[in-house]
């Protein structure tokens, strides 16, 4: 089993890490793209908020569902959903994209090696404390613990924003993103690094939306509002008083729409093998985000879309 021990950091420094920044960042978003169809449209508003996130990767990340023959399968698809969306959206960059690891980080904590995790550690590595890299988590977040146990150094040199697990009252926390990789949510929450949690049940849950609102807002808005709304379309059979939420732009909207939500500080879980939380309040502080404002998130994407079809 790992050992490994990571730098300590001042509760202080941890404490204003968690703080919304106010300018513009360096972010890297770790995906599960083709999962489910939230993904898609948290890439596609990450991408449409220069001016907020400097955004110098996008990696790949496994899954395992109906939608994959296992967790390496859900990565290489993912990787295939994002140059999608890419090529809809006319970005063409060399060396943005990475695929994540092929399995799930295993329970003696080993770290997966990947091209996704190697680049992670190069890219936080080349930041600091006082300008650290925002690490944008919407999927099983092994790229980013593997990364974390390749290079402690970079504890401090980062701040986590995860959508994972469920909110802090739920009964259980068996969430996909979390349940799926448990081991590597124990070093997330463990390592001491500055960690946002966005839980799904009890907080994210209401972000939903309809057809007949993405037909409205998002299709007719060039290529990849078209992207959208297809596969919003593709994802029910029958769209009669129906409503799908779409978690992930929250995690996005946590750099670029802050007041669209309220982040507390909370001592860390700690994050057990059965899929609960315990307890300890001698541990350090991590921000719990405990609302988000459906109407200001889905506002300020559908804005942003607007005025990018409009220059098209």
């Amino acid at each position: 089993m790992s050992h490994i021990k990571f730098p300590p950091m001042a509760e202080e420094t941890r404490v204003r890490l968690l703080q919304p920044p106010k300018g513009k960042v360096k972010a890297v978003l770790d995906t599960d793209t083709f999962n489910e169809i939230d993904d898609q449209f948290a890439v596609v508003y990450a991408l449409l908020s220069p001016e907020k996130i400097d955004l110098q990767a996008i990696y790949a990340a496994p899954y395992f569902n109906e939608k994959s023959t296992g967790p390496k399968d859900g990565m290489e698809k993912s990787y295939e959903e994002i140059h999608r969306i890419l090529t809809r959206m006319n970005v063409q960059k060399e060396n943005f994209v990475f695929k994540g690891s092929d399995r799930y980080l295993p329970a003696d904590k080993t770290p997966v090696m990947s091209p996704a995790a190697e680049d992670l550690v190069k890219k936080a590595r080349a930041c600091t404390t006082e300008e650290p890299l925002y690490v944008l988590a919407i999927g099983a977040i092994t790229n980013v613990a593997s990364a974390l146990l390749m290079a402690p150094d970079i504890v401090d040199k980062v701040v986590i924003v995860w959508l994972g697990g469920h909110a802090l009252h739920w009964p259980d926390t068996k969430e996909f993103n979390l349940i799926q990789d448990v081991p590597a949510a124990q070093v997330v929450f463990d390592c001491g690094a500055a960690v946002v949690q966005l839980p799904c049940m009890g907080v994210v849950d209401h972000m939903i939306t309809t057809l007949p609102e993405v037909n409205t807002f998002i299709k007719g808005r060039g290529a990849i509002g078209d992207f959208l709304a297809q596969r919003y379309f593709e994802c029910s059979d029958d769209h009669f008083a129906y409503s799908r939420v779409i978690w992930d732009p929250t995690v996005i909207a946590w750099l670029v729409c802050p007041e669209g939500e309220e982040t507390q500080l909370r001592h860390s879980p700690i994050v057990t093998l059965e899929g609960t939380y315990s307890v300890d309040e001698n541990r350090h502080l991590y921000g719990y985000v405990s609302r988000v404002n459906r109407d200001r998130i889905f506002g300020d994407l559908f804005r942003r879309l607007q005025a990018y079809a409009e220059k098209q």
